[in-house]
């Protein structure tokens, strides 16, 4: 079992460690933790956006960037000690929550300032994705198959690759053509690493239901439900590129 989202890998299930007097990991659970979580990252935005968010402001507010950067440096951290350190998810992943809050309602409201109406369409993009790809997979629609994990893990990872590699570079000035513009290769690429990001939720619902038959130890609820949380961020933040840069074309 494999998934792209190093949150969710094989490893972190089979190797956890089942204590006599714990409980073990459930479905519903995970769910119910993924709801805590998801609460978390709505109550962090929510204060972003009606603290520093202005509509009818013509620049950002001060710390509106400085918190954005700062929440999205800091969940990076917490995300990759969460990732070495799955026993300790039921503290490091609200704290996860937390941070991503932060950075998404500050780029969010950046967004909004420059496409109004953008943030809420992010949102109903990715619930709604993220609701087909559950209904997809319950449904048998959609398999979890070792040719399917391949695809997408690999696809991932040339996504990854070519983000870090813009990222250095532009450090020294130099842009990757086409990709980041809002032509037509640039909308093209951004379709399909949505695409991948909601194929991405397929994996991930499968190893959460591998670690619940597999009686992983209940920590492992708050690792399942981080780790969806991590799928789910970047999903947004994919729509909200997607939009932007369909708004750039008109």
């Amino acid at each position: 079992m494999r998934s792209s989202n190093p949150a969710l890998s094989r490893d972190a299930f089979t190797t956890a460690t089942l204590p006599a007097s714990s409980g073990a990991m459930t479905i519903s659970g995970t769910i119910n933790r993924c709801l805590i979580l998801l609460a978390i990252i709505l109550c962090g935005a929510g204060w972003v956006w009606s603290s520093l968010h202005d509509p009818m402001a013509e620049a950002i507010h001060p710390s509106l960037m400085g918190l954005t950067i700062g929440g999205a440096l800091l969940g990076l951290v917490i995300a990759l000690i969460t990732v070495f350190k799955a026993a300790w998810s039921p503290v490091t992943a609200p704290l996860y929550a937390l941070c991503e809050g932060v950075f998404l309602g500050g780029t969010s409201a950046m967004m909004e300032m420059q496409f109004p109406g953008i943030a809420m369409q992010a949102v109903g993009l990715t619930f709604g994705t993220l609701v087909g790809m559950l209904v997809a997979y319950r449904a048998g629609i959609i398999r979890a198959t070792e040719k399917f994990k391949a695809v997408v893990c690999a696809a991932t990872l040339g996504i990854f690759v070519v983000y870090a590699a813009s990222f250095i570079l532009g450090i020294f000035g130099v842009n990757i053509p086409y990709i980041h513009g809002s032509g037509p290769i640039g909308i093209g690429v951004s379709l399909f690493v949505v695409a991948i990001a909601a194929l991405n939720l397929i994996l991930d619902f499968d190893l959460i239901e591998q670690g619940a038959k597999n009686n992983s130890p209940r920590y492992m609820e708050w690792y399942g439900a981080f780790g969806l949380m991590v799928t789910l961020v970047w999903l947004y933040v994919e729509f909200l590129i997607l939009l932007a840069k369909l708004r750039g074309n008109d």
